[in-house]
Formats: C-alpha cells, structure tokens, sequence
C-alpha cells in the first residue's frame, strides 16, 4: 500500500553520524539465501530467468505486479523469449514470492523556492533509462539500457529519437557529452566504451582490453578530453585515450571497493566513491596513483557525488539515508541526514549554481531534494508518477535538473525557478 507523504517545515539539519549495519538483502517472506520456493511458475523462473544472471542477485527489493511486468519486459528485449501463458504464469509465482518490500514514507520539506515537472515516457517499452543528460543543444539523453539504445528527447516538441547501438546488449549506461557534441556512454554489459555522434548517427566501439573489467559503468571527459571511467565489480577506474584508442586501467587498493559515480574537481583530479566499502578513492591524472579516504562509519556505502567549488566532496550514502561530506585536505567528513530518513536511500546527485539537488530513491513516492551545502537546509518535492527509480540525474545549460526514471521508463524535467 502506498503511504501518504509527510510534510514538514523547512529548517537547517546538523551534522550528525549515526552507526547503522549494512543490511542483508531479504526479499518479502524470501531470503535470497535460500533457493527459489515451490509454487506454480517455479520451473520458468528457474530456467528462463537464471540464463543472463543469477535471479536472486537481482531481485533487489522486490516489485508490485506492475513492477515485474515492466522488469519482464525489460528480459524480453534482452532476449527473454516465453509465450504470453509463460509470462503470465512467471508474472503470478514472482509477485506472490518476491512482492516489493514497503518503501519509507517520503518526507516532503516546505520551503521558498519552486519548481515544476515535465516527464517523457521514452519510446522503447522496457529500455530501463539508467542515465539523464542534459546537452549544450538544449536536448535531454537517455541510455536505454535494457533496449541497447540512445535516446534523444527535444523538451520543446516532445519528439523522441533513439539511436540503436553497434553491439547487441551492450547495456548503454553512464552518459557524458564532450565539446564537439559527441555523446559518450558506458556498454555496461559490452565490456566497451562507446561514442554516438548525433547528426550521423555514427557509432564507434572502444573495446576494453582486459575481459575481466566487464562492466564499465560512470563516465567522465576531464579538460583534456581523456575518458575516465569506473567499473565496478571489475574494481577498475580506467582512463581511455579517445585519440589513440590506448587504455590505462587502475586498481585501487581496497578489494572489491567497487567504484561508483565519478567526478574531476577543478584542479583536474579524479575523484570517485567506492560503493562496495566505506571509502572514497582520489586518482592523481598524472602519476595515476590512487589514494584512498576511509570514511568514519564502516556502513557507509557512498554511491554518486558532486565536487562543490571549493573542491570538497559532498556524497550519497546509499544504505544510511545520509549527505555526507568530505574535505580532501584535512580528511574530516560530517553527516546530515536526508529528510525522509535511514531508508530514504539517496542516489543520483547533481550541483546547479552550488546548490546540490538530489533523489531519494528509498521512498514512496521518490522524492526531488534541494540541499544548501552552507545553510544546511533542505526542501523536497514528490516526483510525480512515483520516480520509482531515480539512479542517475543530471543538469542542463541553464540550470534544471534532469531525472532518468528507471522502472517508469520515463526522463524527467525539473524545471527550476531561478
């Protein structure tokens, strides 16, 4: 049942820390410890949806009927071939014993600034849009991620132009532009790194030499045109030469760190966070060494980050439902806590004119937040149609917000009064 937001005033958050263990994924009565449990459907979940990965690994929290109709659609246009009474009856086993998981109820913070919303479904049914872009041009990206596609939308006319893409699920994912208004994705699943160049429609492959770093997933273009990106059960940070197709690859020190989002500060170093531990990794783009920020709470699990202009760090602690705060100089970090709380999981993050701007993906509905980093005070708004799920976002040249909405297949406008 979904549950009414909560509202309350506008006010400055103090920094807090608050220990709280990394949880153990259970799914409804179901623990993904345990084999799949008896029931009609059974036998076509356990031989149709365990070919491309293992099914309990990705069952997450759970869905609502509708739910696994949008995520069996999203396996169908990887390959997932099953007749209408198949789906159907693989449709009634998953919701019966994978129901999603009550979401906390979303705290919605008052305040004086206002914006509005526009979204888009994009044109694929079941694409999964992962990450937004907002490009010089005006236009808003998507990478359609279960469709092997990317997505142009024009906000003006509404029209919507996807791009398919050289190599069969290759799992378009992180988006960056670069100056000549190519546009950069991540093959996620394509062990690549990929290039569009719009008015043509051309599409060139970089292939990752090292078969082991299977999954290329955040992208930056520094100032001097080098790729940087993350992979994350690789634990790679990888630096592409688009000039001469070379590759460095780098390994951090913490195994299993699982680098994340990833963002160059003004001075050109690299900075990433390590989902898969408590810390946040610095590349010098020079010597290419890697030094690593142990943050002060073992459950820490940052996942995005933005770098403010005073080139500190300001993250989404995913698991704690915190905004965390580093300062590479000192290495101190301070906490506050998201609005909607220890479940309200913030994600996909984002900095327009020094005012960071947010998801909280936890929540029912999700939720659009404003976070002043000097005044420490919040305000948040419901994403209409729920946003169910906000992973990525980003910004546009004048200064709105952009959502990509995973399981709604929808992209987003925030559209914010300056």
């Amino acid at each position: 049942m979904n549950k009414t937001p909560q509202t309350k005033k506008s006010r400055p958050l103090l920094s807090a820390s608050i220990a709280a263990g990394f949880f153990a994924l259970t799914v409804g009565p179901v623990s993904l410890a345990q084999g799949l449990p008896e029931g009609p459907g059974k036998e076509i979940v356990e031989s149709a949806c365990n070919v491309c990965h293992v099914f309990a690994q990705r069952v997450g929290g759970g869905y609502t009927p509708e739910g696994w109709d949008k995520v069996l659609r999203m396996m169908t246009n990887q390959g997932l071939n099953l007749s209408a009474e198949q789906k159907a009856a693989a449709k009634e086993y998953l919701s019966k014993n994978y129901p999603e998981k009550p979401k906390a109820p979303a705290v919605l913070v008052e305040g004086p600034h206002q914006v509005s919303m526009q979204a888009w479904q994009v044109t694929t049914p079941g694409a999964r849009p992962h990450d937004p872009l907002g490009a010089k041009d005006g236009s808003l990206w998507y990478s359609g991620q279960m469709a092997n596609v990317l997505g142009r939308i024009d906000p003006q006319t509404g029209a919507i132009k996807e791009f398919a893409l050289k190599t069969p699920h290759s799992g378009p994912h992180g988006l960056m532009e670069d100056k000549h208004g190519n546009i950069w994705y991540t093959g996620n699943t394509g062990n690549l790194i990929g290039m569009l160049n719009p008015k043509t429609g051309r599409n060139i492959e970089y292939v990752v030499p090292d078969p082991t770093v299977k999954d290329p997933h955040t992208l930056l273009i520094d100032k001097q045109g080098m790729i940087w990106f993350t992979a994350q059960v690789g634990n790679k940070v990888g630096r592409l030469n688009p000039q001469t197709g070379q590759f460095k690859l780098l390994t951090p020190p913490t195994q299993n760190s699982r680098p994340y989002g990833i963002m160059a500060d003004s001075k050109g170093i690299i900075y990433y966070v390590a989902f898969g531990t408590n810390k946040i990794g610095r590349v010098d783009p020079k010597t290419l060494e890697i030094k690593e920020f142990t943050l002060p709470d073992a459950a820490s699990r940052p996942r995005r980050l933005v770098i403010t202009p005073d080139d500190t760090i300001w993250y989404a602690d995913f698991p704690r439902g915190f905004l965390g705060h580093l300062d590479p100089k000192t290495g101190q970090v301070e906490e506050v806590a998201s609005p909607s709380g220890a479940k309200s999981q913030p994600y996909g993050m984002s900095l327009i004119k020094g005012v960071i701007w947010y998801s909280e993906s936890g929540t029912r509905p999700g939720t659009v937040v404003r976070f002043d980093p000097q005044s420490k005070e919040f305000q948040s708004w419901p994403i209409p149609g729920g946003g169910d799920i906000v992973r990525n976002t980003s910004t546009t040249p004048d200064g709105n917000f952009v959502l990509a909405n995973s399981l709604t297949n929808e992209v987003t406008l925030v559209k914010i009064a300056h």
